[in-house]
């Protein structure tokens, strides 16, 4: 491993999607917020990994408490949230060194594989940059305001995260 390993996990949902008054970073998983399952997943991965959590300034307390309340000793930095993911994601960079590996993640993402961690931070630490992506399997159309066309998938990937630079 040449670089440093960061991870930013970027957590400022609200659970109006999901029709909850819990944002869903808390809503709890076998026992432990879904965020506290997140942070797990990258620590197992690599136990001296930098860790940051990105929440919303009126949420940062509510972390605090759940933290305490399940032992949960990992160690992170929190850092406070900016009004969409763009300012979010950069509030975290903010803090990290030149040369690093960092990598940007959903909070409400934790089954991420330590297969595609190795793989994303590889890749980036010899590349410059890498993220996952799939294979889309369903079908695709393109719709306009007069026409639509069904188009070839093959061209197409879902892109997910952890999204990793240096």
């Amino acid at each position: 491993m040449a670089s440093k390993r960061h991870v930013i996990l970027v957590a400022g949902g609200s659970g109006k999607r999901m029709e909850s008054s819990t944002p869903k970073q808390f809503i709890e998983l076998k026992g432990k917020p879904i965020l506290m399952h997140s942070i797990l997943a990258f620590f197992r991965f690599d136990s001296s990994i930098k860790i940051t959590v990105v929440l919303p300034k009126n949420q940062i307390s509510i972390w605090k408490s759940l933290c305490t309340k399940h032992d949960f000793q990992i160690t992170h930095r929190i850092v406070k949230g900016g009004p969409e993911r763009f300012f979010s994601v950069k509030n975290g960079l903010n803090l990290i060194s030149d040369g690093d590996v960092v990598a940007i993640h959903d909070g409400v993402r934790p089954l991420v594989s330590n297969s595609t961690l190795e793989r994303c931070f590889t890749a980036a630490d010899d590349r410059g940059n890498a993220i996952p992506v799939v294979d889309v399997y369903e079908t695709i159309r393109k719709v306009d305001e007069t026409s639509s066309s069904t188009v070839k998938r093959e061209n197409y990937k879902l892109v997910q995260t952890p999204q990793c630079l240096i």
